[in-house]
């Protein structure tokens, strides 16, 4: 028995001297493939060596949205990107840019083309503006409102400074020696507003841009899951929600400027716009953040222009994210059109310069979309150049940027992985 159990010992302790090597091998090789996986979300979050560039040197818009991806905390991601409950409205934006495909015409001598556009009579030196975004610039930027102002007026453009900007409506203004436009959400009585306007009108804004399309707070679900404190929290929105016609009409003879109709999406509201004083009709659904289940603001611009009948401009935003998105908006009627989410995205990559960067590479493509379309100033451009044709790949809000849609999709399936291995 005593040699029996020697032997045993004397097997037990070969063994382990064996399994110990394999044991340590096996766990090794574990620590390299989590390592790998590791170093691939971090690879595939910075293909393109960012960091080393700074934000006046993007030299395409994936790369800024890119760079807010990898800057932004998930929950801020989120607010930006996101829209209101199933997002159907948000996608459908997308969709119907999707929907669209630009015509060409060949042997087009398109060395000079003429990009400028007239918003109230004010010169723009390309048909962009950076739309009102409100809350979210303060939460990226210090500086907020004055730093998108400066960007906007250096690429020779406007910009719509929200009711929510930081650090004042004033601050904003004051930081260029250009007229730009005042958006306004009601958040009290006419004493309110009366307070506002005049603050506006004293400020020197060069329109008052008024938002419609608020009378309830969307309900946008990836907020209310992260629980980001995003809801604008002054006033009381219920002044926001009893807003008629008749009050553009007062608060445009309060303060003496042009009007704005900003979030109109329908023909009859456009009708109404014109017929109680609107001077420009602002086609938006709020980026898909407002009404879900509602059109895209592409598929309700034709209606709109029609409804109009050139008694206003028209402006437009929606889901814009690329030059031909540009394009296909002007070639529907829109005399400019605005960029919100994109706004926020390089505000967040590169803070002003990165918002003067964004606005360049858009005039970019928006001139090399007509360079190959053989088009030689927006003026030419119209329905003829636009075909409906099938929609390929699934919209969203980053599908516009195939590297940035990389990304997401790989991170999606490393969550997806370490929760497996839990």
């Amino acid at each position: 028995m005593a040699v029996a159990r020697k032997k045993n010992s004397a097997n037990n302790s070969a063994n382990k001297s064996v399994s110990s090597p394999v044991r340590k091998s096996a766990s090794k090789a574990a620590s390299k493939k989590t390592a790998a996986r590791k170093a691939a979300v971090k690879k595939s979050a910075n293909p393109l060596g960012l960091e080393k560039k700074a934000p006046g040197q993007f030299d395409t818009l994936q790369e800024i949205a890119l760079a807010a991806h990898r800057k932004l905390p998930p929950p801020v991601w989120d607010h930006l990107m996101g829209g209101a409950d199933s997002e159907m409205t948000l996608r459908r934006n997308r969709a119907g840019l999707d929907a669209l495909a630009l015509r060409q015409r060949v042997l087009v001598d398109v060395r000079k083309i003429d990009l400028s556009t007239m918003l109230l009579g004010q010169k723009l030196s390309f048909p962009v503006f950076p739309a009102p975004v409100g809350g979210f610039l303060g939460k990226v930027h210090e500086e907020g409102g004055p730093a998108v102002a400066r960007a906007a007026v250096s690429r020779g453009t406007t910009a719509f400074i929200a009711t929510a900007a930081k650090p004042s409506l004033e601050a904003a203004q004051a930081a260029v020696d250009r007229k730009l436009v005042f958006q306004l959400y009601v958040r009290g009585d006419r004493t309110w507003i009366e307070g506002i306007l005049d603050r506006v009108k004293a400020a020197g804004y060069a329109a008052l841009c008024v938002t419609v399309d608020r009378n309830y707070y969307g309900r946008r679900e990836r907020d209310i899951v992260s629980g980001l404190p995003v809801k604008e929290g002054f006033g009381d929105q219920s002044y926001q929600a009893s807003l008629n016609w008749k009050d553009l009409v007062w608060m445009k003879e309060r303060v003496g400027l042009p009007l704005i109709a900003k979030g109109v999406a329908t023909a009859e509201d456009a009708e109404l716009a014109v017929e109680h004083g609107a001077d420009v009709v602002y086609v938006s659904n709020h980026g898909g953040r407002q009404l879900d289940h509602a059109q895209g603001s592409i598929e309700v611009l034709a209606e709109v222009v029609k409804a109009v009948a050139g008694r206003a401009e028209v402006l437009a935003d929606g889901g814009v994210q690329r030059g031909t998105d540009v394009v296909k908006m002007l070639c529907l009627g829109a005399q400019a059109v605005g960029v919100g989410k994109l706004l926020g995205l390089a505000l967040s990559a590169g803070g002003e310069a990165g918002v003067a960067r964004m606005l360049e590479l858009m005039e970019l493509e928006v001139r090399t979309a007509l360079g190959l379309m053989g088009v030689t100033s927006v003026k030419q451009l119209g329905p003829q150049w636009l075909r409906q044709v099938p929609i390929l790949g699934t919209p969203s809000s980053v599908s516009a940027y195939p590297l940035l849609e990389e990304v997401v999709r790989r991170e999606a399936s490393s969550l997806g992985w370490r929760r497996n291995a839990r």
